[in-house]
């Protein structure tokens, strides 16, 4: 269950995502305390047209197949300034496709990309769910902005495939750290692209006001 009053009464015209991680304050603008508490959520709205944001606290409660999850979230003064480290679309998606050549081409040497038949079975469920037209987006959002967001989130699951994947091939400490650092920038790429394509609405709309 989610709590939420919305920003509207704050003059807000439209909301953008941010997903930061230790070390790449992704999306935010500030000011400290608002960053503090996104990177530890890792994930924060903010209200475009208005100083406020929005960070998600997650409670749990009852035994183990009958939790209740219950989401808050909390309203705190932003810094209105552009948000950190936003590529534009067509930017996400040419630093997306490079990051992820890159990457294979790393993880095959290593043999440690998602094999097996429980990597099989998730990227066989995620096709299926593909195929069945789920939306990932909502209706008026550019066809590109679906496109990059499909491919970011085919990226997250093959990035968290080869992190769950054991050690695969890589049995040495120099081929985990090479593993590491293939995964950490793809990672990285991944989110910007996904924090690209939920705010494209709000970027073609400054676009016309410019």
């Amino acid at each position: 269950r989610s709590r939420w009053g919305g920003c509207g009464g704050w003059g807000a015209g439209a909301l953008r995502v941010a997903l930061p991680a230790p070390g790449h304050p992704l999306g935010l603008s500030g000011p400290p305390e608002f960053n503090a508490r996104a990177l530890e959520a890792e994930e924060a709205v903010i209200c475009h047209g208005a100083a406020w944001g929005l960070v998600p606290e997650v409670t749990e409660a009852g035994p183990e197949g009958d939790v209740h999850v219950e989401v808050v979230w909390r309203a705190l003064p932003v810094r209105e300034a552009p948000p950190a480290d936003v590529p534009s679309l067509g930017e996400a998606e040419r630093e997306l496709a490079e990051a992820l050549r890159e990457a294979t081409e790393v993880l095959a040497r290593l043999d440690v990309a998602g094999s097996g038949p429980v990597a099989e079975a998730a990227i066989d469920a995620y096709r299926a769910r593909a195929e069945r037209g789920r939306e990932v987006l909502a209706p008026g959002y550019p066809p590109r902005a679906v496109r990059v967001l499909e491919l970011a989130q085919r990226v997250e699951l093959l990035v968290s495939l080869a992190y769950g994947n054991g050690h695969g091939g890589a049995v040495s400490a120099s081929e985990m750290a090479a593993r590491g650092a293939a995964l950490r920038p793809v990672e990285r790429t991944a989110r910007r692209a996904q924090v690209a394509a939920y705010n494209s609405v709000v970027e073609e709309r400054e676009k016309r006001v410019r």
